[in-house]
């Protein structure tokens, strides 16, 4: 049986890291520093953390996964995240994918503006996050709230990028009302088995532009515009 304390951590992700950008999946420097930065052990259950740097999703609490690292790498290279955006998640589920995001729009080395507000449908993954969050050092660019994600959001702001990490049946128009034009969103979209990766782009004037990035398989989004638990 493999120790985890004789898991050398940096080693398996820069080796993950490293995989992916042979398999052309990771390729733009500030998404390759965030994989290489945010430590994806510390966002896993204790009994799963010698397969963090596995590329496969890991089970969490209620039912729900950590993505893969090639599924959240897809993810963050669509939504072209830049320095001082201001990012809405929905489905914190471990905090992992979050906190790329924030290493991205506000990296740990510098002073930045940016931030990541996270959407959690379950109370007990909210609280999982939130303490995985605080532990690696980012719960001050990661806000988490426990609510549902698919319905009316009060915020007053408008965000620069939306990332959607369970399958939802449908485009959810709440969600598309808190993009700012110019910005991006990627969600699963499909049934609760099987979606398709969609990339939303609003343009300047308020179009929206839908891009196929391919089949997937998320948890189902659950809430008012997703699905029944």
């Amino acid at each position: 049986m493999v120790q985890i304390a004789m898991i050398d951590f940096e080693k398996e992700r820069k080796k993950l890291v490293n995989r992916l950008i042979e398999e052309g999946i990771l390729r733009t420097h500030s998404v390759i520093r965030a994989m290489l930065t945010v430590p994806r052990e510390e966002f896993v259950l204790e009994h799963y953390r010698k397969w963090a740097y596995i590329d496969t999703p890991l089970p969490i609490l209620c039912n729900q996964t950590i993505s893969a690292p090639h599924m959240c790498a897809i993810m963050c290279e669509a939504l072209e995240l830049k320095i001082n955006e201001r990012v809405l998640e929905i489905g914190t589920g471990s905090g992992y994918h979050a906190a790329l995001c924030a290493e991205i729009v506000s990296p740990s080395d510098m002073e930045s503006k940016g931030y990541v507000v996270t959407v959690e449908y379950f109370s007990e993954l909210a609280k999982f996050a939130k303490d995985n969050l605080k532990r690696t050092g980012y719960d001050d660019r990661v806000y988490v709230i426990n609510a549902d994600g698919s319905a009316e959001l009060p915020f007053h702001c408008k965000f620069d990028k939306i990332l959607v990490t369970a399958a939802a049946p449908k485009v959810p128009n709440s969600l598309l009302r808190l993009l700012k034009p110019g910005g991006r969103m990627v969600i699963p979209v499909g049934t609760s088995y099987y979606q398709t990766l969609i990339l939303v782009k609003k343009t300047s004037k308020g179009g929206i532009v839908i891009e196929d990035l391919g089949g997937c398989l998320f948890v189902p989004l659950r809430g008012k515009q997703g699905f029944e638990p």
